[in-house]
């Protein structure tokens, strides 16, 4: 088993997102130690801002002609892209952040694009597990349904382009219990946390169980 972890919040230890993904990713991994375990957190350790510009300049040119710069942002958007292609599984541990998908997922996915053989679903029939954090309520109903531009996005890209078998985690109102302006949903936040983190446990089982099978 190759599995790829992907996180990209900047909430470091206090991450919802991450601590969702920590779920999925014990149940593989209790299941099967013996997993080759590749892991990004490109929040923490973010992508260089120039790479994807760099790399999309350098690949349309002769290899003779490219710039230092231009070899190094191809070279890395060449790995990311066989990381994805080399998993078997994958968890991506993505929160939305102002309303999409945040600065540093979006420079990861710019990059593996760039860096795969043409044509390549560099996650063609591969199980993985998106985990979806929002500090507010996007759901129908809400003052703010449809300002979720993140989570559709996410999909389009890795079901549609990388061809991934997905399942969504999704946790809402992470940020009761900080914000004083959302105290009044205390008790619905804490039932949405639970939910989640049920949804995560049961999908790292059955990543691990299909591995198994």
């Amino acid at each position: 088993m190759h599995l790829l972890r992907i996180d990209a919040s900047i909430q470091g230890d206090h991450s919802a997102s991450s601590a969702l993904a920590d779920l999925v990713h014990d149940r593989v991994t209790a299941a099967h130690p013996e997993a080759t375990v590749v892991r990004r957190h490109v929040g923490r350790d973010a992508l260089p801002s120039d790479a994807w510009g760099e790399a999309l300049s350098g690949s349309a040119i002769p290899e003779q002609d490219r710039s230092e710069s231009q070899r190094r942002a191809l070279d890395l958007a060449e790995r990311l892209a066989t990381e994805l292609q080399q998993a078997t599984t994958a968890i991506l541990a993505l929160p939305l952040y102002n309303y999409g998908i945040s600065q540093h997922a979006k420079a990861w996915i710019d990059l593996a694009v760039v860096g795969a053989p043409h044509g390549a679903r560099l996650l063609d029939g591969t199980p993985t597990v998106l985990v979806v954090t929002r500090g507010g309520a996007y759901g129908p109903g809400t003052p703010r349904d449809g300002w979720d531009h993140g989570t559709d996005y996410a999909r389009r890209i890795l079901v549609d382009v990388w061809g991934a078998d997905v399942t969504i985690v999704e946790r809402e109102f992470t940020l009761v219990g900080s914000n004083p302006a959302l105290d009044e949903f205390t008790e619905t936040a804490a039932m949405m946390r639970k939910t989640a983190e049920e949804k995560a446990v049961s999908a790292g089982e059955l990543l691990a169980a299909g591995y198994a099978a």
